[in-house]
């Protein structure tokens, strides 16, 4: 097995490469080449670096040295100084951000990213993702082993003991559904990974796919031997192209280390493992949906009762967990539930990763622990508000996740604090929002987005998509009338009881928040006609074009 003494990681979103990264990359080969070193360091790339204002940068580890904005010329001055002479290069690192907050121990040098506390994105830009030996050497598939030695049961106990909830949004207790699929009485069961990353804005679990594949494998591994499962699927949105090769490679090399297909490890166990590409519907996002379109059908939901876990992909019991979920196992299995548990909050241990974005200085990926408050979030690892603006909003989880005001901003990011509140988690997206946000507009072009997305198959949502979307148009324009807003709210209230999925139980939910949380701005745009951001363009009933 081949070791590393260094690794350099080169930047290649689309804004790196279009500053030239796939140029850097290339002569980092060249000089690496030309001082001998091509042997000793890995050379790779990775696509979330998190700092905008450094781009293309350059990560060396074992340092964690960050230089950036790199250029190709820049390039043989940190081989030959940093690589081959062991001297960071001082005025080549990326800039320091300033950090406030009430996290006192979180310090930051020059050259490093804020610090954080990652379980499912540790490997993610320290690994050569296609390589399966770095994967090992990193305690890779050490879960496995153990779990193999473990009974079935003994496993889901570890699991439950762990308080894993589930990061796709619903926050479901993992091990509990992996003990109702367990109990089921069949002789055939699945395993299904949804890696269908749907909302708009969310980015987490293709930085973990693309960065570090065989997490997921054994964690799918690890999942069917618990529930007695002997074939998987990964349902990967059909844009994440890099993802579907590189899970593609993973599996392939673990079959030729052994790590999969029959009697893995000589244990007796058996598991065959599929890549499965959607077709970009967002309503593959929900799980029925997702089997349906594995199988060949239109990607619509089920009615349910029965679920998945007894009748899900061609009527068998199915497991089906998101990406981040999963990427939690084997720590857990590893480490132990005790470990897990120490991290976070009682009620939801262990950590979560968000993407931020929006008005703030730092937009990206990070993963901290359960319990930190949107405030601590904002002023810590999105560097504050951009041009020292003020926080307005936020939303959490997505297109369907809740409007979070100013006045929440100190409530523990978990599920249990959050539920309290009023509010959803949701799935991890965070978008921050300032005082020059008009939450008309935005939940406007939520409604219109929900509206295009429905799949129709239920009267609710398709019906209730359209008129909310028709309602807050009339709102922007000034044509609004505050009698409809209680109507909206009846509309809303009807959608989450009888729609057939969670998209239509779920698509009300900004509507609702924005006229819980900021009533004051819709009504000036109806009895006023005035937009107080200025971003509507307010036409006034009677300057209505007939």
């Amino acid at each position: 097995m081949k070791f590393n003494r260094s690794m350099v990681l080169v930047s290649n979103d689309p804004k790196s490469m279009r500053k030239g990264a796939a140029e850097i990359y290339s002569r980092f080969q060249a000089e690496l080449e030309a001082y001998g070193l091509s042997d000793e360091i890995a050379l790779s790339q990775f696509t979330n670096s998190g700092r905008e204002d450094a781009l293309p940068l350059v990560i060396i580890y074992p340092e964690a040295s960050a230089y950036g904005p790199v250029t190709v010329e820049d390039v043989k001055r940190i081989v030959e100084e940093h690589l081959y002479k062991g001297r960071v290069v001082e005025d080549l690192l990326a800039p320091v951000k300033e950090l406030s907050g009430r996290i006192g121990w979180l310090k930051a040098r020059k050259g490093t990213m804020p610090m954080e506390q990652r379980i499912v994105t540790r490997r993610a830009g320290r690994i050569d993702p296609e390589n399966i030996e770095d994967y090992i050497a990193d305690e890779g598939y050490q879960a496995l082993a153990k779990a193999l030695a473990l009974t079935p049961m003994q496993v889901i106990e570890e699991l439950e003991a762990s308080g894993l909830q589930g990061r796709g949004g619903a926050g479901f207790p993992t091990g509990r559904k992996w003990r109702f699929v367990s109990g089921t009485k069949s002789e055939k069961r699945y395993v299904v990974c949804n890696a269908d990353e749907s909302e708009p804005g969310t980015f987490k679990d293709r930085v973990i796919m693309e960065g570090d594949p065989h997490s997921i494998l054994e964690a799918m591994m690890i999942a069917a031997y618990a529930v007695g499962a002997d074939e998987g699927f990964i349902y990967v949105r059909g844009e994440y192209k890099l993802v579907q090769r590189r899970l593609e490679k993973a599996i392939q090399q673990a079959e030729e280390f052994g790590l999969l297909g029959n009697n893995i490890l000589e244990s007796g166990f058996n598991f065959k493992l599929h890549v499965h590409s959607g077709a970009g519907a967002y309503v593959c996002g929900e799980e029925t949906a997702l089997l349906e379109s594995i199988e060949g059908k239109r990607g619509e939901p089920r009615a349910r009762p029965p679920y998945p876990t007894t009748h899900g992909l061609w009527g068998k019991p199915t497991l089906v967990n998101n990406v981040e979920t999963l990427a939690n196992v084997p720590p857990i299995i590893l480490n132990g539930s005790a470990w897990y548990r120490a991290i976070g909050t009682p009620s939801s241990p262990g950590t979560k990763t968000y993407t931020i974005m929006g008005n703030v200085n730092f937009r990206g990926l990070i993963e901290v622990p359960m319990g930190i408050t949107l405030r601590e979030i904002i002023s810590i690892y999105g560097q504050g508000m951009k041009n020292g603006a003020t926080f307005k909003l936020a939303q959490t989880g997505g297109s369907s996740g809740s409007i979070i005001p100013a006045s929440l901003q100190d409530t523990p990011m978990d599920f249990e604090s959050f539920r309290t509140a009023g509010v959803s988690l949701g799935s991890g997206a965070l978008l921050i929002c300032d005082e020059k946000t008009c939450v008309v507009d935005l939940v406007y072009a939520l409604a219109k987005f929900f509206k295009f997305e429905s799949c129709g198959k239920c009267t609710p949502c398709r019906i209730g998509t359209q008129h909310i979307y028709e309602s807050i148009e009339r709102i922007t324009l000034g044509q609004g009338n505050l009698e409809e807003l209680e109507k909206i709210l009846d509309l809303i209230q009807e959608m989450e009881r009888v729609s057939n999925c969670g998209l239509g139980q779920t698509a009300g939910t900004p509507t609702r928040n924005m006229l819980k949380y900021f009533r004051a701005e819709v009504e000036a745009h109806i009895q006023q006609g005035i937009c107080p951001t200025g971003i509507c363009s307010m036409i006034a009933p009677e300057e209505t074009p007939a």
